[in-house]
């Protein structure tokens, strides 16, 4: 079982205007609600490519209850740690004529540590075999090594995990060998405070990540395509053609492709192949691809072997 874990989930308000203008009256050309966060984004794209997944993370209030309705939408299977306080609402706003987003995130509700237990309580039937993917922000009074925690006690228990994160707490989690760590090429770059000018000088950087414990390295580069870093091996999935319009859930599509194929397959090249068409159908979709539109993107990439 795929286990996803998205410990501040939001109700994600998109507003479609033609132009946007501060401190005045803006009327909008349209809206939708969608249920947020970037696990939930994960369990969705496994929903795409018919994979089971269970999605946890804390839900509350009147807000809890929209989220949870507009998830039932995606017949998507869940269990969430139900909490006092309400679950955010993000705003994005869409100017069409100005070529701008512009967002207003809400900072979620505060934890307490009897809700606290009760999720990782959870945590405590899974076993080898499954994958836990951890990703997003975390809400209120959850401590800051909330995710490394649990990837302590993943490990323990034998399964595997990813953590979608970057900066120091990315490698704080490489000594516990993460199935797949995926940053891109400019968060690589940061984590060493370095520039890169080849293809090869980001290679030479993921690799240091498979040195300190990572067990596949993804690089995405936008317009550039994404690199595979293994022990013995390095791919490159070329960049197909479209036009992006939602970079937001790319990412999270990508880690689905891969992991969910991989932990069917054990096949690192297939997986990559796969997550790199979901990465790219979402960023091509206004909400997350569905399975035709990563059927088609799948075709148009390929992935070569470097020397």
């Amino acid at each position: 079982m795929i286990y996803t874990i998205t410990a501040n989930p939001s109700i994600d308000y998109v507003l479609q205007l033609k132009t946007l203008t501060n401190g005045e009256v803006n009327r909008t050309t349209s809206d939708v609600k969608l249920p947020g966060g970037k696990g939930i984004n994960v369990s969705r794209i496994l929903k795409e490519l018919d994979i089971d997944s269970t999605a946890l993370g804390f839900v509350g209030g009147a807000t809890g209850e929209m989220f949870k309705n507009l998830l039932a939408e995606h017949h998507l299977k869940t269990d969430f740690t139900n909490v006092a306080e309400d679950t955010r609402i993000n705003v994005k706003i869409n100017a069409t004529e100005q070529d701008e987003e512009t967002e207003i995130n809400g900072t979620g509700p505060a934890i307490s540590t009897s809700e606290k237990e009760l999720f990782i309580n959870q945590l405590k039937s899974v076993v080898s075999g499954d994958v836990v993917i951890m990703s997003g922000s975390l809400p209120r009074q959850l401590p800051e090594t909330f995710y490394l925690d649990i990837a302590k006690m993943i490990q323990g228990q034998g399964a595997d995990f990813i953590i979608d994160t970057t900066g120091q707490a990315l490698l704080d989690t490489l000594p516990l060998h993460p199935l797949v760590v995926k940053p891109n090429n400019h968060e690589l770059a940061d984590l060493f405070k370095t520039e890169f000018s080849s293809d090869k000088e980001i290679i030479d950087h993921a690799k240091k990540l498979l040195d300190n414990g990572a067990k596949h390295v993804l690089v995405s580069m936008a317009g550039d395509g994404a690199l595979l870093v293994t022990k013995d091996h390095t791919y490159k999935a070329n960049a197909p053609k479209g036009t992006v319009i939602n970079s937001v859930g790319a990412g999270d599509s990508m880690i689905a492709g891969f992991a969910g194929t991989f932990m069917k397959t054990n096949d690192p090249i297939e997986s990559f192949h796969i997550g790199a068409a979901c990465g790219s159908a979402t960023a091509f979709s206004q909400d997350i691809a569905i399975k035709e539109k990563i059927d088609q993107v799948y075709k148009e990439i390929n992935i070569t072997e470097l020397s």
